[in-house]
This record gives C-alpha cells, sequence and structure tokens, in this order.
C-alpha cells in the first residue's frame, strides 16, 4: 500500500510540474526585431547628371565660346569708337568711330538681354588682348591713331563677320542662332566701311592680303 500511495503522490507532482511549464511562456526564444522603415530624406538636391535649365551649362560649348568673345569684341567696339570719336583726325574715321559705339552698343543690349533669359553670365570687363589694344591706341593721335584704328576695325570686322556666319547657321541655342543671323548684316556693312576707310586714310592691308604690286608697262 505504502509503495502505490508513493507512486500517485509522484504522478501527482509530476502532472502540476508539467501543467505549471505549459503555462509558462517560452522565454528562451529571441525574438526577431521588426524590420525599421526610414523614410527617405528630402535633400533638394537634382538627381546626378540632372543640369539647370538656363545655367551655363546648358549652352553647347561653342555656343559659350561665341557668346563670351561676341560679348568681349562688342565692349571693345564701343569704348575704342568712343576713343576714335576723340582722338581721330580724319573726318570719316570719326564718324565710322560713332556708327561703332551705336551700332554695337545696340547689339550688346540684345545680347544682354539674351544672357539674362537664358540665366548665362556675360563678360563685364574687356580681357588683357582688347585691354592691350585699347591702351596702345589710347597713346597714339592724329594720323597715327586714324591709320591704327582702321587697320584694327578691318581685322576685327573681318573675324566677327566670319564668327557670326557660322554661328547664324551651326549655333544649338535658337535664339542666339537667330540674334547672330540678325546681327551678321551689320557687321558685314561694318567690315565694308572698314576697308574703305581704311583705303581712305592710307592704312596698312589687313592681315593676310597683300597690296597689289603695281605692274611695269615697259616704259
Amino acid at each position: 500500500m505504502r509503495k502505490v500511495l508513493g507512486i500517485a503522490i509522484l504522478a501527482g507532482a509530476l502532472g502540476s510540474v508539467s501543467a505549471m511549464a505549459q503555462s509558462t511562456p517560452d522565454q528562451t526564444k529571441p525574438q526577431q526585431p521588426r524590420p525599421k522603415t526610414t523614410s527617405p530624406k528630402t535633400t533638394g538636391q537634382k538627381p546626378a547628371g540632372q543640369k539647370t535649365a538656363g545655367t551655363t551649362g546648358t549652352l553647347a560649348p561653342a555656343d559659350h565660346n561665341f557668346v563670351h568673345e561676341a560679348a568681349i569684341g562688342g565692349m571693345a567696339e564701343v569704348e575704342l569708337g568712343n576713343l576714335a570719336k576723340e582722338k581721330a583726325s580724319n573726318a570719316d574715321v570719326k564718324s565710322f568711330g560713332d556708327r561703332m559705339a551705336t551700332d554695337h552698343g545696340k547689339a550688346n543690349d540684345e545680347l544682354k538681354n539674351w544672357a539674362q533669359q537664358k540665366n548665362v553670365t556675360l563678360p563685364t570687363e574687356l580681357d588683357a588682348k582688347h585691354k592691350a589694344e585699347r591702351d596702345r591706341l589710347a597713346k597714339l593721335s592724329g594720323d597715327a591713331f586714324d591709320k591704327a584704328y582702321m587697320r584694327l576695325m578691318v581685322a576685327d570686322h573681318t573675324h566677327d563677320v566670319a564668327a557670326f556666319k557660322r554661328q547664324s547657321t551651326a549655333a544649338k541655342d535658337p535664339d542666339l542662332k537667330a540674334w547672330a543671323g540678325k546681327t551678321l548684316p551689320t557687321l558685314e556693312d561694318h567690315m565694308k566701311m572698314a576697308k574703305d576707310t581704311n583705303a581712305k586714310v592710307g592704312g596698312a592691308a589687313a592681315p593676310g592680303k597683300k597690296s597689289p604690286t603695281p605692274k611695269k608697262t615697259g616704259q
């Protein structure tokens, strides 16, 4: 009897332990952390490679170089034209200088308006080359000034006509192309005037051109 009773007590105790084990949560299992979801931060930056409309980066290299040269060249023509009105001794040279200051001043304003619309920054002063030309002419007067100024005008406008003619068909920016085409006839007129006036004052031939050699008559 004692043996049977002991077995019964032991069985009851084991049952109680088993019941407690089932009612107690298993704390040995590690809890899996929930994946954190982070909202993307707004940086305000544009994706890599995206360019802001209207910056100088949107201009083709050839357009950018043309605009830079046209702005500096235009400022130089105005300054030198005003210098010619003051220092020239020949009436035709004075008249030519006045025409340069007026026409190039107008073209400069048109280029500035285009640049503002495109958010393009233009040069605001002459480069070293054009400053040197201005300073050299400023030291001259009378006939020496007339000849030096007109020879420079022939060379400058020969270069300008070629550049504007090229950009009037090749410019990538349509408004810049239109402006180059619109300005070209005026520059061609300037070039003709420069050559005619240069001949009147006895200026040297334009760079790259030789003066005609008088033919021998044999007399």
